[in-house]
């Protein structure tokens, strides 16, 4: 393993820590430095689970790299442990773009977003927030959650959310009355409770986990995944966007992925493979996918990208100065 540096940032009041991956070639590097791309996991993962390959084949390919865990989870601080929070999170990575733009030799302009499962949908929120990023890959995505809840109840049925459901309330209560969080499995083998419990879930998400992760979260997430749907904020996406599809993806659904590059109008860009959800992270499914990543941001984060994108906007908010006031009689 080549250098990397640990850092500490805080998000409302929380410690977080990320390794920063210095980029290793000059292939991107412009007088302002080079670029570099912000990181972190999906549904209750880290940032040793499975992604310090990607991280390392991008400081290899010459971007510079910020992986770091959200509040709640891995190396990072928060309690209650093991809680998601879809607005916290989104706050980490607003954070966490923030300091990433601020290491030495990164060109503040050249930040890209690269996102995974359900941080495959928060990279998207992320970067229509944001207004600057200058790329997004988001792989496995998911970015509908009442396609994701309506696809879990599909293959574990609806005695399987009505346990979820129930779970979750009983966190809610829990949460009110000052207890410890009510924690059930991330994944799951099929017919037993978990937020993931497809037949491929367990063994997967398995395969890609370091000794000591946690198979645990706060059910109350169930309560409201249904109501985070951030593909629909594609359209506001200030920057390219590609959208790796798993075509055999048996937890974030293919057809919602699909809407959110076609929501994403000229921005977006689809790529498919014939993989399940957790193969993209392994063997011929990482090799492929990093090296469309990859190739994705030499395209997007030249310099020459960057001017042509500058002048785009330009246009644009001239355009808007330009048009005339609607007066209504």
């Amino acid at each position: 393993m080549h250098e990397r540096l640990d850092i500490d940032f805080v998000s409302a009041g929380t410690t977080c820590r990320a390794w920063f991956y210095p980029a290793r070639t000059d292939a991107f590097r412009t007088t302002e430095g080079v670029p570099c791309v912000v990181m972190a996991h999906g549904l209750g993962g880290t940032r040793d689970a499975g992604l310090e390959p990607y991280a390392e084949r991008f400081a290899s390919a010459g971007l510079s790299v910020f992986l770091f865990d959200y509040r709640h989870f891995g190396a990072s601080d928060g309690e209650p442990r093991q809680l998601l929070s879809v607005r916290r999170q989104l706050h980490d990575w607003r954070v966490a773009i923030s300091v990433a733009r601020r290491q030495l030799d990164v060109d503040a302009e050249r930040v890209a977003l690269w996102g995974s499962s359900f941080s495959g949908g928060h990279v998207i929120a992320a970067a229509a927030r944001d207004g600057q990023v200058a790329a997004v890959t988001a792989q496995g995505p998911m970015m509908d959650g009442l396609a994701a809840v309506t696809n879990l109840a599909s293959y574990a049925g609806i005695v399987h959310l009505l346990k979820l459901t129930w779970a979750g309330i009983r966190d809610a209560i829990n949460n009110l009355a000052g207890a410890d969080p009510y924690l059930i499995p991330i994944v799951g083998r099929p017919g037993t409770l978990a937020a993931m419990s497809s037949d491929d879930a367990y063994d997967g998400y398995h395969a890609i986990t370091p000794p000591g992760w946690r198979n645990e979260i706060a059910a109350r997430f169930a309560l409201t995944l249904a109501l985070y749907r951030p593909g629909k904020r594609a359209n506001r996406l200030p920057c390219p966007a590609l959208i790796q599809i798993c075509d055999e993806d048996s937890v974030a659904p293919p057809w919602a992925a699909e809407a959110t590059a076609l929501h994403a109008g000229e921005r977006g860009r689809e790529r498919h493979y014939k993989i399940g959800h957790f193969d993209i992270y392994r063997d011929a499914g990482f090799r492929q996918s990093s090296a469309d990543q990859v190739a994705f941001f030499s395209e997007h984060l030249t310099p020459e990208a960057m001017e042509t994108r500058r002048r785009e906007r330009s246009r644009a908010k001239r355009a808007d100065r330009g048009k005339s006031p609607i007066s209504l009689r």
